[in-house]
């Protein structure tokens, strides 16, 4: 009796754990390709990072150009009075 008692106690959590276990197994291929294209999405994320970056130092570089210019404008239109 002892035996089928011990049998049970160990036996029932671990059944429990398998029928638990079985549905998330069976989700992983789905999961794998989810996390592949979470992956590619954050390097193409990264890549625009990257090009908003340099496109934000070009324009803050023809902002200063800008600003050069017109000072130089100005001289000039002073100058002719």
């Amino acid at each position: 009796m002892l035996i089928w008692i011990v049998l049970a106690v160990v036996l029932l959590p671990l059944v429990a754990l398998a029928l638990a276990v079985r549905p998330v197994l069976a989700r992983l291929p789905r999961l794998r390709r989810a996390a592949v294209a979470l992956q590619r999405r954050a390097a193409e994320a990264e890549a625009l990072r990257e090009t908003a970056e340099a496109l934000q130092q070009r324009a803050e570089d023809v902002q200063r150009r800008l600003d050069i210019t017109s000072h130089r404008l100005a001289v000039i239109k002073a100058k002719r009075g």
